[in-house]
């Protein structure tokens, strides 16, 4: 999942700000263009990872519910907000004391990066 969000993030076909992928559900506060909806995004990073599943895995069934939640952010106050809910998702959900622990998410990454090892 992770490698799909780089990918379209390379292509431009979004700005990626934070994601969180849990167990059963994802989490990403992106920017889209003005050539881009939001639905135009979610249908390449859920047929994107889909595909890629499927080719590399041989895994044949669902993968998504239909649809998606959309919170539109409105204020840096907003976006701060966002960001604080994506890191604690798994935290509250019990895999790991501290966002930076969890591999599958940005909080993650970005330490590892700061470490050198990004």
């Amino acid at each position: 999942m992770i490698d799909v969000l780089r990918s379209y993030v390379a292509a431009g076909k979004f700005r990626l700000h934070d994601f969180v992928v849990m167990p059963d559900h994802v989490h990403v506060l992106l920017t889209v263009g003005a050539d881009m909806t939001i639905e135009k995004a979610m249908q390449f990073i859920k047929g994107g990872f889909s595909y890629r599943l499927k080719k590399e895995c041989g895994y044949l069934g669902e993968v998504w519910q239909r649809g998606f939640s959309e919170v539109r952010v409105e204020s840096r106050e907003s976006f701060l907000k966002h960001r604080q809910y994506l890191a604690a998702n798994p935290v509250k959900a019990g895999l790991v004391d501290s966002a930076e622990k969890y591999p599958y998410c940005f909080a993650y990454l970005a330490s590892r990066k700061g470490q050198g090892r990004g």
